[in-house]
This record gives structure tokens, C-alpha cells and sequence, in this order.
């Protein structure tokens, strides 16, 4: 399957960053939220969602593909990876632009069957100022098998921590705060028997948020750069860890190395996050 001519397809939206949504988005995270940026960090996953009228979603609840997104032929979409880099605040009150262009498209043969990565970049600028550029990976599978259970491991005892308590009161409010109607996070028959997933899952986005948020606490601002990746589906229930400890980068610059864990211990998404 060749989708080379999708690599530079474009698109542009903007969204204006409210109170009413800077209150939401903190309500949603509760404790776990950093509070020395007037709009806390994460909150570009809320800006500018693709909407569309309901007979243009696909049965998992997102948009059908063929629009910004080529129409690949594997049915599910999950959360792969990215990375987030900054470069100055978000304020209430702006009015920001997103820019988002396909970068790569590529196709591998995994556990669970043939895979689809797609590469896009988001620019969010305010006026002709770059507040942020951000690297987003979504991966399409032909097909979703019941991953083999995972014994619990010990704990990490990291040097930080946040214990979250993701029940689905939490999904079903950052769902409405990113307009994402993907029912695996809030359609528990469907997570369960159409997709295969042990339950709702939380989203990629909100893990990350938290650990960008941990990170802000731990080093007071917003760091340089954050790159993450998704490890297994996290299924919400009982209450995750969110840990963060200082490490050094293969130059001996020093770094934060994040992660969330389920509460059996297994790692579920990792981090580096560069002050």
C-alpha cells in the first residue's frame, strides 16, 4: 500500500483558550495539575478538536479517515507517541492557530498484526509567535489480540511520584474536553468485546499530561522538550502511579525519565523530559 502522496497534506484551525476551559482542564487533573502557569501545561491536546457532524464518524466514534488522514484500511487507532517542544506560555484569552501537516507514513508487521504509523507535526502559534511545536504518532492496526496478562512487579520506589486516581468519571471529562469521541474510553462493551481491551482505557494524551505536569512541578516550569511513548494500554480502574526520577542523557546533561505504571507495576508510557 503506497500513501506517499498523503505526506504533506495540511491542514489549519485555530481555537480561543478560555477560563471556563483552564477551569475545566484543572477540575479534570484536580491535585495533579501545576499550577504556576496561568494556563496549566497539556492543555494544547484541548485545542482546536477535529469535529465533524455525526453520519462523518467511523463505528469507533472518531472521524472516518480521508479527510487530513488517508483512509488506511486497519480499523483501530491508538495513541503511539510524540514528542512536545516548547517555546513560550500559553495566556488566558488567546487566540491560537494550529497548524498540523502529515510528515511520514509507514507500515510494519507486529504481535497483534500489521500496523500503520502516522507521523504528524502540530504547530500552535499565537499572533506570529511559536508557542509550541509538537511531533504526534498514531498507529492503526489490522487487528487487536487479548494481550497475554502481565504478572505485577515490584515497585520502583521513584524519587517522585503522583498516585491518580483514573476512574471514569476522569476519562468522561477529559473526553469532553478534547471533543474525542473514541469509544473505547467510555463504551465499556465496546472496549471490551468489539476491540479486545480489558476494560475503558485512558487516554494517551492524558497519561502524558500527567507526566508533563509532574515534570513542571518537580523542575517549576515548562521544560525544553518532552518525548514519550506509549508502552501497553492503560485500563482505568484501580488508581495508576505517575513517577518521575533524575537521570542523565548520554551527554551528562541531566533529565527527568517519567513514566505511568498501573497498579500491578507494569510500565504503561514512558518519558524524557529535557529542563
Amino acid at each position: 500500500m503506497d500513501f506517499s502522496d498523503w505526506i504533506g497534506n495540511s491542514v489549519s484551525s485555530d481555537d480561543v483558550i478560555t477560563a471556563r476551559m483552564v477551569d475545566h482542564f484543572k477540575h479534570t487533573l484536580g491535585d495533579h495539575c501545576f499550577t504556576g502557569n496561568e494556563v496549566p501545561p497539556g492543555l494544547h491536546w484541548c485545542l482546536a478538536p477535529e469535529a465533524v457532524s455525526p453520519e462523518l464518524l467511523g463505528p469507533d466514534g472518531h472521524p472516518k479517515r480521508g479527510d487530513f488522514l488517508p483512509e488506511i484500511p486497519y480499523a483501530r487507532r491508538m495513541w503511539a507517541g510524540g514528542w512536545l517542544e516548547f517555546h513560550g506560555d500559553f495566556k488566558i484569552g488567546n487566540h491560537v492557530k494550529k497548524q498540523s501537516r502529515i510528515d511520514d507514513i509507514s507500515f510494519k508487521s507486529g504481535k497483534s498484526g500489521n500496523l500503520c504509523f502516522v507521523a504528524v507535526t502540530h504547530e500552535f502559534s499565537v499572533g506570529d509567535q511559536l508557542k509550541l511545536r509538537e511531533r504526534h504518532d498514531v498507529v492503526y492496526r489490522e487487528e487487536v489480540t487479548a494481550a497475554p496478562p502481565l504478572y505485577p512487579i515490584t515497585d520502583s520506589l521513584a524519587v517522585h511520584r503522583w498516585q491518580v486516581d483514573t476512574n471514569s468519571v476522569m476519562l468522561f471529562r477529559y473526553s469532553a474536553l478534547t471533543f474525542n469521541g473514541h469509544r473505547i474510553h467510555y463504551d465499556l462493551p465496546y472496549s471490551t468485546n468489539v476491540e479486545g481491551h480489558g476494560g475503558l482505557l485512558v487516554h494517551g494524551p492524558l497519561q502524558a499530561t500527567l507526566m508533563l505536569n509532574l515534570a513542571c512541578s518537580i523542575g517549576g516550569k515548562l521544560p525544553k522538550h518532552m518525548a514519550y511513548r506509549g508502552v501497553r494500554p492503560l485500563v482505568c480502574g484501580d488508581p495508576i502511579m505517575v513517577d518521575a526520577s533524575h537521570e542523565n542523557d548520554d551527554a551528562g546533561k541531566a533529565m527527568l525519565a517519567a513514566c505511568v505504571r498501573g497498579a500491578d507495576g507494569n510500565i504503561t508510557m514512558k518519558a524524557t523530559v529535557t529542563p
